[in-house]
């Protein structure tokens, strides 16, 4: 461990938030405005179905493995273990991926175009306001064993 007083994690907003406010803002705007993704409801419903299931069992997976590791996915909260392992082999973010998966998930079961257009800003106010300094966070608390898992492991997928 580099530094076990490494500074407090300071994110914009914790992540559902900003996922389900920016979704429900697309919802809205569909509302007023609808524009749909697909012209029938069947093709998007499967797909999103799908994707739902696959996004919700990476979830998992990826709580299970920090729960294993003695740590909290909670960002608000201090980071005791790094962890490398289950579906952080892939992504040092694979709770977002999957929180990202459930987003289109959820779009395509909604056929709306306006959350598919907000996804950009969303994850952009994902890199910046939450996941570089997630990573200076980390970077602080465990110095070079952090960055060499950053080396090896991208940052989505």
């Amino acid at each position: 461990m580099a530094n076990a007083e490494a500074q407090p994690l300071r994110i914009i907003a914790p992540p559902p938030v900003l996922y389900v406010g920016l979704f429900l803002l697309g919802l809205a705007i569909h509302a007023v405005t609808p524009v749909k993704l697909f012209p029938s409801a069947v093709v998007p419903g499967i797909l999103g179905g799908v994707l739902l299931a696959l996004s919700v069992a990476f979830a998992r997976w990826a709580f299970l493995t920090m729960r294993k590791s003695g740590t909290t996915a909670n960002p608000r909260k201090p980071s005791d273990a790094l962890v490398t392992g289950g579906p952080f082999r892939f992504s040092r973010n694979p709770i977002y991926v999957a929180m990202t998966g459930l987003y289109l998930g959820l779009d395509l079961l909604a056929n709306s175009a306006w959350p598919l257009l907000l996804l950009v800003p969303l994850l952009l106010l994902m890199e910046w306001g939450v996941i570089r300094r997630e990573e200076r966070y980390l970077s602080g608390k465990f110095g070079d064993l952090y960055r060499e898992y950053q080396s090896r492991v991208r940052r989505w997928l």
